[in-house]
């Protein structure tokens, strides 16, 4: 009986096979919406041409000559800054934040995650436009509590607390998933050697949780760096990131230098994805 069952399990594998027929379509798409356009940008690296017309072009490298202007160098200075502040203050409040919730006795945490990821579900520019009118002179919150607005639009604070607040549920979920896996005994393992609290903390739990830190900080720091809209809304125009840079020349029409930063941008953004998978190769802190 045993070894029949064995033989039907061998001539009908599980439904994984159901579920790439399922994927299928997905796949499809993807490679119709995301690599074929990629496959575009590549040959437009290397082609000289008006537009998106291929019957006049011809084959240059001039366009790499954008990567060494100054408007793109303190574009990407720019990117880089914002990214590396934002991802270190998301790290502090997500840790924060991931931990709190972790020691808590409240029985129902996900229900509190769900509130926190929440906002992320509505459209970014909406999110991105409500702290506009919040950070100007005159806002809702200066007329109901009767106190002075911020009036930080267009400065460096406003793109900074405005990345923070968008990107900061990106960290705490894979925070969060590291700390629930961590076992419990291993605490009162180091509380019974003597350790105190925060050794206990520095040592025990920080270490096992690096996991998490690392995917939510890759998460992130990639859309802080490719981003446009942030630094379009809040920042008025007067501070340029990559995707700025990026923006500005597909709509001028500059496809080809557009297409270069835009494959270099890609080109990071995939080196972090294969470090995550390096990391956490079972993607255990993304679950």
């Amino acid at each position: 009986m045993q070894n029949h069952r064995n033989r039907v399990a061998k001539s009908h594998p599980a439904g994984n096979h159901h579920l790439d027929r399922l994927a299928r379509p997905y796949m499809y798409w993807l490679y119709i919406l995301a690599c074929f356009p990629v496959l575009i940008m590549f040959c437009l690296m290397f082609v000289d041409t008006e537009g998106i017309r291929f019957s006049d072009m011809q084959f240059t490298i001039n366009n790499f000559a954008i990567i060494g202007t100054e408007s793109v160098l303190i574009a990407f200075w720019n990117s880089l800054k914002y990214s590396i502040l934002t991802t270190i203050l998301c790290i502090f409040f997500g840790y924060l934040l991931a931990y709190s919730l972790y020691k808590s006795k409240i029985k129902n945490k996900y229900m509190i995650l769900l509130l926190l990821i929440l906002p992320m579900w509505t459209n970014v520019l909406l999110r991105i436009n409500a702290l506009a009118s919040i950070f100007k002179p005159e806002n809702i919150l200066s007329d109901i509590f009767h106190i002075p607005g911020l009036n930080i639009i267009g400065t460096d604070w406003a793109i900074l607390l405005g990345m923070v607040f968008t990107y900061l549920p990106f960290i705490v979920l894979p925070i969060y998933t590291s700390l629930e896996k961590i076992d419990p005994y291993l605490e009162e393992a180091a509380l019974d050697l003597g350790v105190t609290n925060f050794t206990k903390f520095w040592k025990v739990i920080v270490p096992l949780s690096l996991k998490g830190v690392v995917s939510g900080s890759m998460m992130v720091l990639l859309p802080c760096l490719s981003g446009f809209a942030i630094p379009k809304v809040l920042g008025a125009g007067n501070i340029l990131l990559i995707g700025n840079i990026i923006e500005q020349s597909f709509i001028n029409m500059s496809y080809n230098q557009g297409a270069v930063l835009a494959i270099i941008v890609l080109v990071i953004i995939l080196g972090s994805i294969l470090l995550i998978n390096k990391i956490d190769k079972e993607g255990e802190t993304l679950i």
